[in-house]
């Protein structure tokens, strides 16, 4: 019953028919009185990707025929940002080489009036976010989401491409070495967003002939670590959309909280030692996040075991073995001594490690430099 009831709420929350049914209701006022388009902007004076983010507001109000109004805003509270200290020292790093990517020039000095109470009754907790008529958007990552929206209302010349698009990956041909660097790749069983990062760590792995090691941990949630109601919503939203994005299904949930994920752990762990822990990893992701598999029911279960290549014989016996605990921990130990914090994480080799499957180009680019350093 649980299960069925987490497939028909997530895939109502999801269905793309009905958020262009919100987006429609949100413009009708709007159309009605005859007043000019809002894109409502979010800064937060102290976060990095504020900073860069405000550096493309004259561009964005030059293109687009909407009105930009800025706010500034409070950093996110202790439950929507468990590990401030963690996440402070992340941006600046992330924000630095996002700049140097994308020739961005940080705006440090901002003006705007108080946003604080419209940020929380709109249903967001973040700096650097864009809200327009019923959608948020974070950063520079999730611009180019808004830019299509407002292109595809009428609010802009035709063809224009946007601002910041997200890098593709490249694939190149002819770098390898003789010592196999290894990819590190933190995930939850229960992450959205390390769903839809899993094909593609595969693929580099298995492009550049990388090792990939999988380092699990416990989601959030069974660690203790609160996730409120708006950023539940944001990430299960903004998952399809990136799905969407990367051709992959999402969105038929049935949500694997509690024994669901300590079983799929202790067979995740069992399947590493048999060689087929990234088929395991994917075929458990895909089933309870895009077609509705109750991993908590032994057929359920199975069936992701054997379509990830598992003896169903062996299925007890490491139901049985609670040796995963142990696994599960000194990974997340190890996660939080490289500075982060939460999943989709990874690292090459020794390098700084890197968080969120947006940033699984720059895992490309350093994947790429370490083959290139050992020919």
């Amino acid at each position: 019953m649980k299960a069925a009831i987490s497939r028909t709420l997530t895939r109502t929350l999801t269905s793309p028919t009905l958020r262009d049914w919100r987006w429609r209701l949100a413009a009708v006022p709007r159309r009605l009185q005859g007043q000019e388009p809002v894109v409502h902007y979010f800064h937060q004076a102290d976060d990095p990707y504020s900073h860069l983010t405000a550096s493309l507001l004259p561009q964005l109000q030059q293109r687009y025929r909407v009105r930009i109004a800025s706010h500034l805003v409070p950093p996110p509270s202790m439950e929507n940002a468990p590990d401030l200290a963690r996440l402070g020292e992340w941006s600046a790093r992330d924000a630095r080489r996002l700049a140097g990517h994308f020739k961005l020039a940080p705006v440090r000095e901002f003006s705007a009036p108080d946003g604080g109470e419209l940020r929380q009754r709109l249903g967001h907790y973040l700096g650097a976010t864009f809200y327009f008529e019923g959608e948020w958007y974070w950063g520079i990552d999730r611009l180019h989401h808004l830019e299509r929206r407002l292109a595809d209302a009428g609010l802009a010349e035709a063809g224009l491409q946007p601002l910041v698009a997200p890098p593709d990956l490249l694939l190149e041909d002819g770098v390898s070495s003789t010592q196999a660097p290894v990819l590190h790749f933190f995930c939850s069983l229960r992450s959205p967003y390390t769903w839809i990062a899993t094909p593609r760590i595969r693929q580099l792995a298995e492009h550049y002939g990388a090792e990939l090691r999988l380092r699990f941990v416990l989601p959030m949630v069974m660690r203790g670590l609160p996730v409120p109601i708006e950023k539940r919503l944001y990430i299960l939203r903004d998952t399809k959309r990136e799905a969407e994005r990367l051709g992959l299904p999402f969105g038929t949930i049935a949500d694997p909280l509690g024994a669901p994920t300590e079983r799929g752990l202790a067979l995740l762990q069992h399947a590493i030692g048999q060689g087929k822990g990234p088929e395991f990893l994917e075929s458990f992701l895909r089933g309870v996040f895009a077609e509705g598999i109750d991993a908590g029911s032994d057929r359920g279960l199975a069936r992701i075991a054997q379509r990830a290549g598992l003896d169903p014989d062996e299925l007890a016996v490491a139901l049985a073995d609670p040796s995963w605990r142990a696994v599960a921990e000194a990974n997340r130990s190890e996660m939080l001594s490289e500075g982060l914090w939460g999943v989709p994480s990874f690292r090459i080799d020794d390098l700084p490690a890197l968080w969120g499957q947006d940033r699984i180009w720059m895992l490309e680019q350093d994947l790429i430099g370490q083959l290139t350093r050992r020919g």
